[in-house]
């Protein structure tokens, strides 16, 4: 949702695919290496979708943007959580503390085939937050649903958030600076 609404403001036009593909069986130990395999197996994967169905003949320049964001807290790459109990143990270590947030960006031309990627890095830096805070953002659907069991524009965090360094697009999983000066290498 917060990529949607990022190239949104950016003043895109565009369409949503998912990749379907297994995350999880994509290692590496870098988070920097971690979020480019990532996008590129998420790029290979809709290219391989759009081809098998015909949509790239006579293709037209369009660019494919895939991006993947994890979460470095405490020493560990932070995905998305896989169990409530998951997401509460990464929250409580961000209470008090900081965690970096890892961003891949890859824009493919699907035209020319030609790629161009990157990645950047931001932290938050967190006072405590509560138990019952906690609890609440535990509960909440979205959890189990984006890196690190956290989004920076949630409410309910946003006030124990101490600094960002970094820009808060890129916490958010779509650096735009990052994005248009990919989008104009791929072009």
């Amino acid at each position: 949702m917060a990529r949607r609404q990022l190239l949104k403001e950016m003043g895109y036009e565009f369409s949503l695919m998912s990749a379907d593909i297994d995350e999880r069986s994509i290692r590496k130990e870098k988070p920097e290496e971690l979020v480019m395999a990532l996008a590129e197996a998420k790029a290979d994967a809709i290219i391989s979708k759009l081809k098998s169905t015909g949509q790239l003949e006579g293709a037209e320049e369009k660019l494919l943007i895939t991006a993947d964001t994890v979460v470095v807290s405490q020493g560990m790459i932070r995905e998305k959580p896989s169990s409530k109990e998951e997401a509460r143990d990464f929250i409580k270590g961000y209470s008090g503390s900081q965690a970096a947030v890892v961003g891949s960006v890859l824009v493919t031309n699907l035209k020319t085939g030609k790629r161009k990627g990157g990645w950047e890095r931001a932290e938050v830096y967190f006072h405590d937050i509560p138990e019952e805070v906690i609890d609440s953002l535990v509960e909440e659907a979205i959890t189990l649903n984006v890196a690190g069991g956290l989004t920076l524009e949630n409410p309910l965090i946003l006030r124990f958030v101490e600094a960002v360094i970094g820009t808060s697009d890129a916490v958010m999983g779509l650096p735009k600076a990052l994005t248009e000066k990919l989008i104009q290498e791929a072009l």
